[in-house]
């Protein structure tokens, strides 16, 4: 079941938006050649602090770390370590929770570090386009699933898959809550 957010659930959820784009865009700009991603997530833990939160992640299901890293092949919720230090052009995903009074905030960005990677960058190009595409798509009275068909059928016409077993999912009181898309 949905849980509907009143004005004040909304408002402090947007204040915990804020400060996580602001921490996540700190944790970006420290994402470099030669780190390490268990130095970034120290970072993200130190700055989730700083912000009066804590991670949303760390613990969850038994989740080790606060952010999630995932470089290159990896899809989603990679594991930070002292050993996978970033390299030029590797295609890094960050995905991080925040925990801010009372309310769940969740967002992943995805980039290069260093300087774009041939290898991946008509993903990141069909990815955007895709975003742009399901964006376009929005109107009162579509279904999640005719904008699912929609993202995934552009996706597979530029000869892309679709990881399968992987949704969105609403967030508030609980890091993942209904619905499930």
């Amino acid at each position: 079941m949905i849980e509907l957010k009143n004005k004040n659930q909304i408002a402090l959820m947007k204040e915990g938006g804020a400060k996580l784009a602001k921490i996540m865009e700190k944790v970006k700009l420290e994402s470099r050649p030669g780190i390490t991603t268990e130095e970034i997530n120290d970072l993200a833990e130190k700055l989730i602090e700083e912000e009066g939160g804590k991670p949303s992640f760390k613990g969850y299901k038994g989740f080790p770390a606060a952010l999630c890293t995932s470089i290159n092949e990896t899809v989603v919720h990679g594991i930070p370590s002292g050993f996978k230090e970033l390299r030029e052009g590797d295609l890094l995903s960050l995905d991080l929770g925040f925990f801010y009074k009372g309310f769940h905030t969740d967002m992943a960005i995805t980039f290069f570090v260093g300087k774009e990677n041939s290898t991946f960058k008509e993903l990141v190009d069909v990815t955007k386009e895709s975003l742009n595409e399901a964006i376009s798509f929005c109107r009162a009275g579509i279904t999640t699933g005719d904008l699912g068909n929609r993202i995934e059928s552009f996706i597979k016409k530029n000869g892309f898959i679709v990881v399968e077993g992987l949704c969105g999912h609403g967030i508030g009181r609980e890091v993942h809550e209904d619905p499930q898309i």
